[in-house]
């Protein structure tokens, strides 16, 4: 269990590392003058995404692998459905990244660098609240 706990972590810190990167990209995209710079940018986000997909994939997956390991613990603590519920929502803002990697890709997305800016931040207090979920246990 400690193997599958380890790799977990690894997973949800890759994974992490390019949710916050991606949306930063955007910001940059957002800016960009010239064409060249923003055709850098399309393949830097396509290649991030599929990147961080690889991880959320295997942290989804080695997280259900830990889950099943007390499952009735887990599905009865308050704080666990709390934390799912936020991963769901961070796997639906992972897939808003894809979906902005293609609207970029296809010179159709007509956000600017401030919408990308606020954007990159949720992903920091979905973290915070997972963490702290894990850690404390709150409601327990």
């Amino acid at each position: 269990m400690l193997w599958v706990k380890a790799f977990h972590i690894i997973s949800i810190v890759c994974w992490f590392a390019g949710i916050f990167y991606l949306p930063r990209l955007f910001v940059y995209h957002a800016m960009a003058e010239d064409q060249t710079t923003r055709e850098h940018f399309k393949i830097m986000e396509r290649k991030l995404y599929r990147f961080m997909s690889m991880f959320a994939v295997t942290s989804v997956i080695l997280g259900a692998w830990l889950l099943s390991y007390n499952w009735d613990y887990y599905w009865s603590s308050i704080w666990f459905i709390i934390k799912l519920l936020l991963v769901l929502g961070l796997i639906a803002y992972h897939l808003s990244c894809g979906h902005y990697v293609k609207k970029l890709a296809q010179d159709s997305d007509r956000h600017g660098h401030i919408f990308y800016r606020w954007f990159n931040e949720l992903p920091v207090l979905i973290l915070f609240a997972v963490v702290i979920l894990v850690v404390v246990k709150p409601f327990a």
